[in-house]
């Protein structure tokens, strides 16, 4: 019997039949497509990667011109099926012809099911379909999976394009008006999509929140003891509100010496381990470590195809019994692990944490064999690896203390803790636990009081989002689902609508929301987007069809866009204002107009105009600070790997001559200028380019300061490389110099 098995990826092909054929496998390539055959059990397998999708949804040709007039047409349209990789359609026509059995191998989920139907569809088989349902892409999951195989959940296929064509519609229509209004075309294009939207509204939302704050001051009171070590105690009244008040308490206070001990209390406290890690939790907690939630996610799907880990796209919370923890903790034996493997053999808990959400699909994420691996991958492999150890590992154990000390009859508060039993901690170091040293007391004793301070503070603004609290909020809202969420933050940053992290909105962003709410565009509000993901799961359970959920879409999206249409001038004109932005004042007179599309500043004064163009590569931002030089505004510009650097805004200003001139080009005697590659990469070059050709490279971290020096090999400027926390680094900018191999050597 002939059998056509279809993966999803390359590498996932690959292993599938390395496994079911114990290694003896053939690999056929035709040009850049390649399908690998083997023989089992008398049968022989084909087994095909695809690239991901092979079918992309498009409109048909007549709409690829953008026209107002054609959106209601535009979102009634059918979209067409296109077939963008030709090759392996080709491949998996030939191969189903002779087929007697397909096996969709694809990821188990919604986007993995379409995925096989899709590939299924355009094979044009017609014989027996099953589906190998595996969360892992390991030796037992796979022969597991090959063994039990079950039928095809065309309903969570369907839900999975009811998605598509709807995100399709809705993403073509409304980015196609807002554009046209505000006349931004090609590359300049705005972008509004049904996830997207809300979510960027959210950190707009934020934005705004804390420009309105309005602080409002307090007062705390805080003392010092002394009983074998300092200790702090803080005023059991604090926060106050009225300044009278704690200079009141101040005053009768600040010259006491002695306090005495009202009451002292110890107690042993715990806390139970985090539970397993899905992808929300797991995202949330690899952007801590300085990874993007995207490629977080990037460098977990290529764990997953290396047999790595489970399968990262996951809600589960909650180990399943199946779930082999033993074989787990013995492959791991064999890792850089085994000594926590040893130690939590002994110690490990009789049932593992557990979260809320529980679902049949695919297992929370955990380490699969145990592995040495390097660099991102490592770090996050570990972190996989390190939250399944503390999932597994006994509570954390302290102590708290607890004094309450008299001073004049004002009473103050002080808390010690400190660590009796890590338990999980010891294995997860990513969760910070602070030790407060504090002596034991007895009621009633008197203690020394070191000081008394008063302190002024503020409330805070509500905190930005961070990808981390971000990512939490969307799960909360129901906004995207966990295969999306990574990917949809990353388009906010690649479209230029956010920035930094934490997030902060960009103008265009902030004009793009504030356009879509005044209109009332429902597609910025969470509930619209998280009522469509009910749909989705009613769509899988088979309770509704798809059909009916991407007809009563339609009829919504064309609503919006009657309510658009009115009021198309006012939207155009919210849109193209908002990328004026004036930000000061120029220094003979007139307005300093920042035009944020164009990555350039005007001075607008009578009829006359000056343009200056800011840097083409980093972030910046004005600073509200002149240049002693020309009085312009300088700026900041910060360039990834790069220390933040102070520029005038006026790129040929001598403010900025003086602090990129390092010395004299011992070529032809002009200035060795730092300058800037396309890729935002630093290096020196001569003043006289293209007649002079003298370049040297740069670290792209740390401070370059001149020294004044000549070198005494080669002639060129000699430079100190400065970087925090280390000692300063005198060289040669020509890294091939005697210099250089002479320091080293004496080094």
């Amino acid at each position: 019997m002939n059998i056509l098995v279809i993966a999803e990826k390359r590498n996932a092909a690959q292993r599938i039949a390395k496994i079911l054929s114990g290694g003896k496998f053939e690999t056929v390539k035709k040009g850049r497509n390649v399908y690998y055959s083997f023989s089992m059990g008398g049968d022989r397998y084909f087994v095909v990667p695809l690239r991901g999708h092979i079918l992309q949804l498009d409109y048909p040709e007549k709409f690829k011109s953008w026209n107002l007039k054609d959106l209601q047409k535009l979102v009634d349209e059918e979209p067409v099926k296109i077939v963008k990789e030709k090759g392996v359609a080709s491949t998996l026509k030939n191969l189903a012809k002779d087929a007697d059995l397909l096996i969709i191998a694809t990821d188990y989920d919604r986007e993995g099911e379409l995925i096989g139907v899709e590939a299924l569809s355009i094979s044009g088989y017609r014989g027996k379909v099953k589906r190998a349902k595996f969360s892992a892409l390991t030796e037992q999951e796979i022969k597991n999976a090959f063994e039990n195989l079950v039928d095809v959940n065309y309903n969570l296929a369907s839900a999975a394009e009811t998605r598509q064509k709807i995100d399709l519609a809705w993403g073509a229509s409304l980015t196609r008006f807002i554009s046209l209004a505000s006349r931004r075309r090609g590359k300049d294009y705005l972008s509004v999509g049904r996830v997207q939207s809300p979510t960027l509204a959210l950190i707009v939302k934020r934005e705004r929140e804390i420009e309105s704050f309005e602080p409002t001051p307090y007062w705390n009171i805080g003392a010092k003891f002394h009983k074998r070590r300092i200790f702090r105690g803080e005023h059991i009244a604090n926060p106050i509100w009225k300044e009278e008040e704690a200079k009141k308490i101040y005053e009768k206070i600040k010259d006491c010496n002695v306090g005495k001990v009202l009451e002292y209390v110890e107690g042993t406290k715990k806390i139970r381990p985090p539970s397993p890690f899905n992808t929300t939790e797991f995202l949330s907690e690899a952007t801590k470590l300085g990874f993007s939630a995207a490629r977080a996610m990037r460098i977990a799907e290529d764990l997953y195809m290396g047999g790595y880990i489970s399968y990262p796209r996951t809600d589960n919370t909650v180990y399943p019994r199946s779930l082999n923890i033993n074989a787990i903790l013995k492959s791991l034996e064999k890792s850089k692990f085994s000594e926590d493997v040893k130690k939590l053999q002994k110690e490990r808990r009789k049932y593992p944490t557990r979260g809320k959400k529980e679902s049949k699909d695919h297992p929370p994420i955990v380490p699969m064999r145990g592995a040495k691996l390097d660099g991102e991958r490592g770090k996050i492999y570990e972190l996989i690896v390190r939250r399944f150890f503390a999932t597994l590992a006994p509570d954390m154990e302290y102590e708290e203390s607890t004094a309450k000390i008299s001073i004049l009859d004002e009473i103050f508060v002080s808390k010690g803790r400190r660590i009796l039993n890590e338990g999980w901690h010891y294995y997860y170091p990513y969760s910070k636990f602070e030790e407060i040293p504090m002596p034991r007391l007895k009621e009633g004793e008197e203690i020394r009081v070191k000081g008394v301070e008063i302190v002024r503070k503020e409330t805070k603004p509500p905190s930005r989002y961070t990808q981390s609290s971000l990512l939490k909020e969307m799960e909360k809202l129901n906004l995207g689902t966990k295969s999306t969420r990574a990917e949809i933050i990353q388009k906010l940053f690649d479209r230029g609508y956010v920035r930094g992290n934490p997030i902060r909105p960009t103008d265009l962003g902030k004009a793009l929301i504030d356009s879509l709410e005044k209109n009332k565009v429902d597609v910025v509000k969470p509930d619209m987007t998280a009522k469509l993901e009910r749909d989705m799961d009613r769509i899988e359970e088979g309770s509704v069809s798809g059909d009916y959920v991407v007809k009563e879409s339609r009829e919504m999206l064309k609503s919006i866009l009657r309510s658009l249409e009115e009021n198309k001038g006012d939207v155009g004109k919210s849109i193209s204002s908002s990328m004026r932005t004036e930000i000061g004042e120029c220094p003979d007179g007139g307005k300093l107009i920042y035009l944020e599309r164009k990555k350039l500043v005007v001075c607008e004064h009578g009829e006359t105009a000056k343009f200056y163009n800011l840097p083409k590569t980093g972030h910046v931002e004005f600073l509200n600070r002149k240049c002693p030089v020309c009085g312009l505004p300088l700026i900041k510009v910060v360039r990834r790997g790069q220390s933040p650097e102070i520029r005038c805004l006026d790129s040929k200003c001598e403010y900025n001559r003086r602090k990129d001139v390092v010395g004299k080009c011992p070529k032809c005697g002009g200035d060795l200028v730092i300058r800037q590659s396309r890729n935002g990469k630093r290096f020196i070059g001569c003043s006289n380019y293209p007649k002079c050709d003298v370049t040297y490279p740069l670290p792209q971290k740390g401070q370059i300061i001149p020294t004044g020096e000549v070198c005494p090999y080669c002639g060129a400027p000699l430079i100190i490389i400065r970087k925090k926390g280390r000692r300063d680094w005198k060289i040669c900018p020509n890294m091939n110099c005697e210099y250089n191999r002479r320091k080293r050597d004496e080094e």
